[in-house]
């Protein structure tokens, strides 16, 4: 019998920052909040079966309008983890949480100016910029 194999490429269309900071995720979404004018709003933890591998819990935070939606995720999964790497994604997990921004992020700053924006908190100690496609677990971020 023969067996085909479906393989997709998924072509991510949304802007991708990675963001050092020790600081609570609340207390994170709270500054980013007061500094860029938005409105983060706690969501239910998503939760990523892994097929036998294990299992992800992310928490999240959005920010929704009719221009753009903006998502800030804890890299590393909340719950105990069997996954050697428990990160939304591995490939970056030196960043301990990620900005994601959909739509082209009109009416937020320009990109050099939002990492110079984010740079400048006292919670932030580093900002970088990523280009999703080039990520092996992009799929983490399709939802």
């Amino acid at each position: 019998m023969k067996t085909f194999t479906l393989d997709v490429d998924y072509a991510c269309d949304f802007d991708l920052f990675g963001l050092v900071s020790s600081s609570r995720e609340h207390t994170l979404a709270w500054v980013l909040n007061r500094t860029l004018h938005l409105r983060l709003i706690k969501q239910p933890d998503l939760i990523l079966d892994l097929l036998q591998k294990g299992r992800l819990v992310i928490s999240n935070y959005l920010h929704a309008t009719e221009h753009h939606t903006l998502r800030l995720f804890r890299n590393r999964s909340a719950d105990a983890s069997a996954l050697k790497k428990p990160y939304l994604a591995p490939d970056i997990r030196q960043y301990d949480y990620l900005l994601q921004i959909n739509a082209g992020g009109a009416g937020l700053p320009p990109t050099p100016q939002l990492i110079t924006q984010l740079t400048a908190l006292p919670e932030v100690q580093l900002v970088s910029q990523f280009d999703p496609n080039d990520l092996k677990f992009k799929e983490n971020f399709l939802f």
